[in-house]
């Protein structure tokens, strides 16, 4: 996902959330201490938790298979179609839950031939009553078919929704995108994040002179009687629900292959006519991208279905292997350097940041979207990466530092779990910082290195939590960072290290930090010579001698504040 929209370089309000729809009953949610600062007094809805959370009639069935079916009628921007959901039962249950978001309408369910009753749960859930008896273990599948005028996103991707457009010679051009608001605003689905497909196909239909280009890799077209044709794509990976994309248009292709760490890569890219020759400049960035995180992160982690680059009606958004691209066929943020410092108008932030995801988001996803900073902390810091890769250790560290400008530290980075509730907007800037500050305290960049790879191979297409993230990386730099994530993730405050003279020598300790903070920091203790330093909440001293006068300099490179007395 993207940060919202700028103007002339500084933030322009606030990343857009989601909860679903307002009606429904009243259901309170008791919050973990370290919410109440972000969401005083909030309320959550029946809808919210049906969405966000795990519920029994989730929890039971097991995914294993989407063949979804859908015709778009750009004239009426209507769809309709059918979802073939494929599951294995984990244990015995009659009440199964698809999500499907008003106005579209669930038409009828089947399994095996019989029709099923559907009740609706709150407002875009429904509780399907199975006939058939569902036995551990048992493979099953069910038929949902739907229809109507699907949500039109209104300031896509980040409300979500339908994007309908028309390209400069006034032919449709469309496009869907969906994280946060959910895959059900335009198909009926298991819509949570912790349950993925282990495959999926997807058929899109649309009238003749135009081409849908969606996940994975083309199969086939069949030419329809009604003058439409069908596009039927096979992703042969897990894949996460928002990540399934439909894009419309009058597109023209064109195709390189890239040799990477696990072979031959093919590289598609489908843009519209007029800017063919602007995409075939711009897009030499994709190359140099895949090296650079495939060296940081590992092989890219979906060689079986390819990578596409595919122009669409708004800024663009990290669908898995079909990684979607509005941003002008220009470098920076719209053309806008995020970090201020000349290197973020050095590449084009919707190929590198988008792409970035196809490790943290796509490879990698949340369970919960309360943990979304998984995804956009890691893949804004994977932005500084690359500029390191391809022009310096310095120039990279510049950039993220430069991104701080954009902190707010107004709400935690963790959002609230089981009712679909991101955490703030700094989990891109200061989630890319905090990152890069523990990379100092690692020491160590081959085993920084070897930790952003090791959590691409050994959480290799699966759903984790944050706990989980946070676990890798401390077991595996074998430092105590509980504290660090504790204080950055959950809270809003920045460290701050006072320091003190005292007796010939310096004291210091951290203040306006969670209790028990320990973080060790590199500082100046003589002119020119960084080392460490461990500070504890209560005052320490070094053992180094020092001037009369005292200043303790902060390694730039620690988002932290120092002070002193």
């Amino acid at each position: 996902m993207l940060y919202e929209g700028l103007c002339a370089g500084q933030w322009a309000g606030r990343f857009f959330k989601s909860h679903g729809a307002q009606l429904g009953t009243l259901l309170l949610v008791v919050l973990p201490h370290f919410m109440q600062a972000q969401a005083p007094g909030a309320i959550f809805t029946r809808d919210d938790t049906l969405r966000g959370s795990i519920t029994p009639e989730r929890a039971w069935w097991d995914l294993s298979f989407y063949n979804l079916n859908v015709r778009i009628d750009p004239a009426t921007r209507s769809i309709s179609g059918h979802n073939e959901v494929y599951y294995t039962v984990l244990q015995s249950n009659q009440v199964l839950q698809i999500d499907l978001q008003a106005p579209l309408k669930i038409e009828r369910v089947e399994q095996d031939g019989h029709t099923l009753e559907v009740e609706q749960a709150g407002t875009n859930a429904y509780f399907i009553q199975l006939k058939k008896e569902q036995k551990q273990g048992a493979r099953e599948a069910l038929t949902v078919w739907y229809s109507g005028k699907p949500r039109t996103a209104k300031r896509a991707p980040w409300d979500g929704g339908f994007s309908w457009s028309k390209d400069g010679a006034g032919q449709p051009f469309i496009a869907t995108s969906c994280q946060g608001l959910g895959a059900s605003v335009w198909w009926p689905c298991k819509d949570h994040a912790y349950d993925e497909p282990d495959s999926q196909a997807i058929a899109i239909t649309v009238p003749n002179g135009l081409m849908d280009v969606s996940n994975g890799r083309l199969r086939r077209v069949t030419q329809n009687a009604d003058s439409t044709r069908t596009f039927e794509w096979f992703v042969a990976n897990p894949i996460n629900n928002y990540g399934v994309n439909v894009n419309v248009g009058n597109y023209t292709h064109f195709a390189d292959t890239f040799q990477g760490e696990k072979g031959l890569l093919t590289l598609d890219y489908y843009v519209l006519p007029e800017n063919l020759e602007k995409a075939k400049t711009q897009f030499q960035q994709v190359k140099p991208m895949l090296r650079a995180f495939e060296h940081w992160f590992g092989p890219y982690p979906f060689y079986e279905d390819g990578y596409k680059l595919v122009e669409v009606p708004y800024l663009g958004m990290e669908h898995q292997s079909s990684v979607t691209y509005g941003n002008g066929y220009r470098n920076g943020y719209l053309g806008t350097d995020l970090s201020g410092t000349g290197w973020g108008k050095k590449w084009d932030f919707i190929i590198i940041h988008e792409s970035g995801h196809e490790w943290f988001a796509n490879n990698i996803t949340y369970r919960d979207i309360a943990d979304m900073w998984i995804h956009e902390s890691f893949t804004n810091y994977s932005e500084g990466l690359y500029t390191e890769f391809m022009f310096g250790k310095e120039a990279g560290a510049a950039y993220i530092r430069g991104c701080r400008k954009q902190i707010e530290n107004k709400a935690s980075i963790v959002g609230v779990y089981g009712v679909n509730a991101e955490g703030s907007v700094d989990m891109y800037s200061k989630g890319g910082n905090v990152l890069h500050t523990i990379r100092q305290i690692v020491d160590d960049d081959e085993k920084w290195r070897a930790i952003l790879r090791g959590l691409n191979r050994d959480f290799y297409h699966q759903t984790v939590d944050g706990a989980d993230v946070e676990a890798y990386i401390i077991k595996h730099s074998g430092k105590n960072l509980q504290k660090v994530f504790d204080q950055y993730l959950r809270n809003t405050s920045i460290p701050v290290l006072e320091y003190r003279r005292s007796k010939g020598k310096v004291e210091y300790r951290w203040a306006n930090c969670v209790q028990g903070f320990d973080m060790p920091v590199k500082v100046t203790l003589s002119p020119g010579v960084y080392e460490f330093i461990y500070p504890t909440t209560d005052w320490k001293s070094s053992p180094c001698q020092l001037r009369k006068k005292v200043e303790i300099l902060v390694d730039e490179n620690f988002y932290v504040e120092a002070r002193g007395q």
